[in-house]
């Protein structure tokens, strides 16, 4: 089929290669086909708007996950030599059929995840950026080379890939996180067995068929589906030699020690507790702004959400301010128009969140805002919390020791910024801050003496374009190279340096011989 813009018609269709139509089942994508399971043992995925059972998902079996990885093993040999600027193409063509597809991607997003279209659109848009990004590869994975490190001898360097990757995505970015993945492990000559979250499998799906479109070889790219059965395999399997990971600390940890103990590369991006630090001297309308769309945007279900306030001196009568902003907050299903805060994924999901507030209450913090009770008409079957905000929390309850993962905001109250940055430094997570101030001394001393990865001067949510890399720390990241970027690049590859000798006594000819041979 030509590069073209799959829309209306073309779109269903292409949704429908990825699922099954009665019952509604979520395939396999193995060598370069969609597969139903044979398995006995299926998940059902809810529309968390509606609580509408949307697809079901299968718990792939043994066999259909060898024959998956044994795909990807056979395809490597060809893929691995592909020129670089082949490899190139298929990023060109891949990056255009997502921008011609975004809404459609879009679509699936919200109906399976919840988050509102436009969230949904900027959720494929930040992954088609690592797309773009990899189209610069030959560049990018070029090695070094050093002339005459001796009389007659040169050395050069050969970055190459690794053999079989494999990635195992997050619900809460269902196109941004796969796309911060099988791209740069591909692009780099691996090939790359991903699982995408069980609760959010359609856009992942969508996506293997647009690579198909884009000429991406059969077995290059696998999609298996799973739990904990899938996620010991790619940890086990010996023929898979990295594995990327965005998620939760608990399963972080796992995959990390178990996949490391089997002598595998693993990058692991975990949980956050990320604080905005608020000074007196702001722009209190565009901080106040800022703070409530990073909070309760996605419903909070961002790793790099600004779950955390930290309000310096002064600054801490703004706090009704925020109150009144958050409220004005639209709460409804994510493909209703003018929706500012969707659903969160799950009914388990909802219970904890609120459990996790009610334990602020039980521990002296002030609920100054509750969206626990929330009902929005036409979906209350829907898993709905509206913005919550509680203040006078100290680092010691438990709403501020754990990720909360939800459309909720703790504010710290702290004296000086000194104090702040104390607050920031002493929790176990290094994901991302930011700091809020119009005095650049102020900006530069909590740049400097601020310990986490990823810092904002004013920007609420600052996660790096592809040309950086996503650099969490401490608590928040597990690994030795980060997510794309050039360390991305590095994580995929190795490095083969060559070290050669060439004597130029060994010349046997340094000019043309035009004269009659004869013998001597």
């Amino acid at each position: 089929m030509s590069l073209v813009r799959l829309l209306g018609t073309e779109a269903r269709q292409l949704a429908r290669r990825a699922y099954s139509s009665t019952p509604a089942t979520t395939k396999l994508f193995i060598d370069g086909k969609f597969v139903e399971s044979k398995t006995n043992e299926w998940i059902d995925v809810h529309d968390p708007a509606t609580n509408q059972v949307v697809t079901r998902v299968p718990k792939a079996t043994k066999s259909e996950m060898q024959a998956a990885l044994d795909s990807n093993k056979k395809a490597f040999a060809a893929w691995s030599n592909q020129s670089v600027l082949t490899r190139q193409q298929v990023m060109f063509k891949l990056q255009a059929l997502i921008k011609a597809n975004m809404g459609e991607l879009a679509k699936n997003i919200t109906k399976e995840q919840g988050k509102t279209l436009a969230d949904a659109e900027g959720d494929v848009l930040r992954g088609l950026q690592v797309v773009e990004h990899c189209c610069s590869i030959p560049s990018l994975q070029m090695g070094e080379t050093v002339a005459n490190v001796a009389r007659d001898m040169d050395t050069y360097s050969l970055v190459l890939p690794l053999g079989v990757t494999a990635g195992i995505a997050p619900f809460n970015f269902p196109a941004m996180i796969p796309l911060w993945m099988f791209p740069v492990a591909i692009t780099t000559g691996n090939t790359m067995l991903l699982k995408p979250s069980e609760r959010v499998p359609g856009v992942t799906m969508m996506l293997m068929e647009l690579l198909n479109e884009a000429g991406c070889p059969p077995g290059v790219v696998n999609v298996i589906h799973g739990q904990h059965d899938a996620v010991n395999f790619i940890c086990d399997a010996p023929e898979i030699k990295a594995v990327s990971f965005v998620g939760s600390d608990q399963a972080g940890k796992y995959i990390y020690e178990r996949a490391g103990k089997n002598g595998k590369r693993v990058q692991s991006n975990m949980g956050a507790k990320n604080h905005g630090v608020i000074l007196s001297d702001a722009n209190k309308e565009n901080t106040l702004n800022q703070l409530a769309g990073a909070a309760f945007g996605a419903a909070g279900q961002r790793c790099m959400a600004l779950s955390t306030a930290v309000f310096v001196g002064d600054a801490q009568k703004w706090i009704p301010d925020l109150v009144e902003r958050a409220q004005k907050l639209k709460v409804n299903a994510g493909h209703v128009p003018g929706t500012d805060v969707g659903p969160v994924i799950s009914a388990a999901s909802r219970q904890r969140i609120n459990d996790l507030i009610e334990s602020g209450v039980k521990e002296g913090a002030k609920l100054v805002l509750d969206g626990r009770k929330i009902s929005v008409p036409g979906y209350e079957d829907g898993y709905f919390v509206g913005p919550t905000i509680l203040s006078d929390v100290t680092p010691s309850m438990k709403c501020y020791t754990e990720e909360i993962f939800g459309p909720v905001l703790v504010i710290l109250n702290a004296d000086t910024l000194d104090d702040a940055i104390s607050i920031v430094n002493a929790n176990p997570y290094g994901n991302g801050t930011a700091v809020f101030t119009t005095n650049g001394a102020a900006a530069r001393k909590f740049v400097n003496e601020i310990d986490a990865g990823q810092v904002g001067v004013n920007v609420p949510i600052p996660v790096p374009l592809p040309m950086f890399s996503f650099t969490g720390t401490r608590g928040s990241f597990r690994g030795d190279h980060h997510f794309y970027g050039k360390q991305g690049i590095k994580f995929y590859t190795q490095t083969k340096t060559v070290t050669q000798l060439w004597r130029e006594t060994d010349v046997t000819h340094t000019q043309a011989a035009v004269a009659m041979p004869t013998m001597k």
